[in-house]
């Protein structure tokens, strides 16, 4: 996500400011594809299902539109798992519409059915676990129905023990994603992900946003190691300059990550789990920088596989 902590209301202000930049709908997005020689339908990754890599598309990247208008662009990408957000908006009809717990079991049904048909699954989901406990139930009966292995959430500390809970009841993992330093994200930092999974059962752990170690000036790849085992899914995300909030997303492996010595290491660990592209820099290339991203992990997962 973005490097501000998102609520309903401050995705929306962001939405107005950052619409001044880039406004472009789903008929620009269709124009933008058949333009692009590059934007053919993708195969898929076969490499990197060998390696139990299982690639899916963060809703957040296609955030301009609605998950209905985005779902046909992630299954030309060559992914069939989605993590949608929130307070993200289900169809450009009803904007105000949240593919969140608090649909209707009609919506709900409607919006499995709108994936069913494109053979797309929502693996995992970004989720508002924030301070009030009695909402909690809700959101994991809503995850548990639509399918969701893991919940990605920045829960808070004291909530854990109650999560751990709930996790065991309804078999949900629960992933602990890092924003930037500065944010005001409490898990900024890989040593507080840690600290705050000790004790817990092995479905509770983290969800690696690699793009925001290098806003925070760390080494992606020394943060990842001392996450190992405790890794539950993962958002893939490279950016451009290290040390800084507003850098901006790159294709995985042109920036400042490392991602090639990245993706070798969860060869090496034998991970595997969701790994989520969530490219945030909108421009009329979104949908070839995150084909270039997709190509990427399959490019690298198969030098990986031959060489095994």
């Amino acid at each position: 996500m973005k490097t501000t902590k998102w609520t309903r209301r401050g995705f929306l202000s962001h939405t107005l400011v950052a619409g001044a930049g880039v406004t472009w709908g789903m008929s620009g997005l269709t124009q933008a594809v058949a333009s692009d020689p590059s934007a053919a339908r993708t195969a898929g990754t076969p490499n990197a299902e060998k390696l139990g890599w299982r690639l899916s598309c963060g809703i957040y990247t296609f955030r301009d539109r609605s998950f209905y208008e985005t779902l046909p662009v992630v299954s030309d990408l060559g992914m069939r798992l989605v993590e949608p957000a929130f307070f993200l908006p289900l169809s450009k009809e009803q904007p105000d519409l949240k593919t969140s717990e608090n649909l209707s079991p009609a919506l709900r049904l409607e919006m499995k059915k709108r994936m069913d048909d494109l053979g797309i699954k929502m693996a995992t989901y970004y989720a508002p676990i924030e301070g009030d406990k009695s909402v909690y139930r809700k959101i994991f009966d809503f995850a548990k129905e639509m399918g969701a292995e893991t919940m990605v959430v920045e829960p808070p500390i004291e909530a854990l023990d109650a999560l751990d809970t709930l996790c065991a009841e309804y078999q949900i993992n629960l992933a602990i994603h890092n924003h930037p330093e500065g944010s005001g994200s409490r898990y900024w930092s890989p040593e507080i992900v840690m600290k705050a999974c000790e004790g817990r059962s092995p479905r509770i752990g983290g969800c690696p946003d690699t793009g925001h170690w290098v806003r925070s000036g760390l080494d992606p790849l020394a943060a990842l190691k001392k996450y190992q085992k405790r890794i539950v899914s993962f958002h893939l995300k490279d950016a451009a300059e290290s040390g800084k909030r507003d850098s901006r997303d790159v294709p995985l492996g042109t920036g400042k990550a490392n991602y090639s010595a990245i993706l070798k290491q969860l060869a090496d660990w034998n991970w595997r789990g969701v790994m989520t592209i969530e490219y945030e820099h909108q421009s009329p290339e979104l949908v070839s920088d995150v084909r270039q991203c997709v190509q990427f992990v399959e490019n690298t997962a198969r030098e990986i596989v031959q060489v095994r």
